[in-house]
């Protein structure tokens, strides 16, 4: 389970905190309301590399392509329709 500290707490005790995060991700709150995650650099970067990730059609099954050409959006998505008209 996340663990979460407040932003004051997390002032106070920064060290210990961030030794915490070298062993798992702490969320920060401000007011009460989560405002920053503190992690390792490592679970940083690991998470970053995730960005750049490029699939091709091959790395899908083809239960993967099917699953995705039968996808539909949600009735609630038409709300957006008028965005792409106004671009």
């Amino acid at each position: 389970m996340p663990q979460s500290v407040s932003s004051v707490e997390a002032s106070k005790s920064f060290g210990r905190i961030s030794r915490q995060a070298l062993e798992a991700p702490i969320t920060i709150t401000h007011h009460g309301h989560d405002s920053l995650v503190l992690l390792s650099h490592a679970e940083y970067r690991r998470l970053k590399s995730r960005d750049r990730e490029v699939l091709g059609l091959g790395d899908f099954t083809d239960e993967d392509r099917a699953a995705v050409a039968a996808a539909r959006a949600p009735a609630e998505a038409a709300a957006f329709d008028d965005e792409l008209r106004d671009h």
